[in-house]
């Protein structure tokens, strides 16, 4: 599943989510990389 992440207050990485940390941030690798920092909060969907 993608999920997308913020590192810092403007770079955004978006890769397979690979877990959940206990202090809320998510990982994703992204090709070998993996990379950690705090998921994007999702929109609601217009009905």
């Amino acid at each position: 599943m993608l999920r997308t992440i913020t590192i810092g207050s403007c770079i955004s990485v978006q890769g397979m989510f690979i877990k959940m940390l206990e202090n809320g941030k998510v990982v994703v690798r992204v090709g070998e990389k993996t990379f950690t920092g705090r998921p994007v909060e999702t929109g609601k969907r217009a009905a």
